[in-house]
């Protein structure tokens, strides 16, 4: 069991997802894990120099709202079998 279930692991790490918001001048790209892989800001909606660094925050904010919401799923689901 642990085994398939490494196995379905390794295989969303490698799947791709993309999706936009703002007719495409945000786009987002993950993997099937949950975990954020980029974040790209059309030049347009703000100045060049900022653009990488709003990039940088935004996804380590996203990031790190994925980890809570794993970690809260952990503990919920500890708490529902008993530990």
């Amino acid at each position: 069991m642990q085994s398939k279930m490494a196995d379905i692991q390794e295989e969303l790490a490698k799947k791709i997802i993309e999706t936009s918001t703002g007719g495409g001048m945000v786009k987002i790209t993950a993997n099937g894990l949950n975990e954020i892989l980029s974040v790209r800001i059309d030049p347009e909606l703000i100045n060049m120099q900022d653009r990488g660094i709003l990039e940088d925050l935004i996804l380590g904010a996203v990031n790190e709202a994925h980890r809570k919401v794993n970690e809260l799923r952990q503990e919920e689901l500890a708490r529902l079998t008993g530990g």
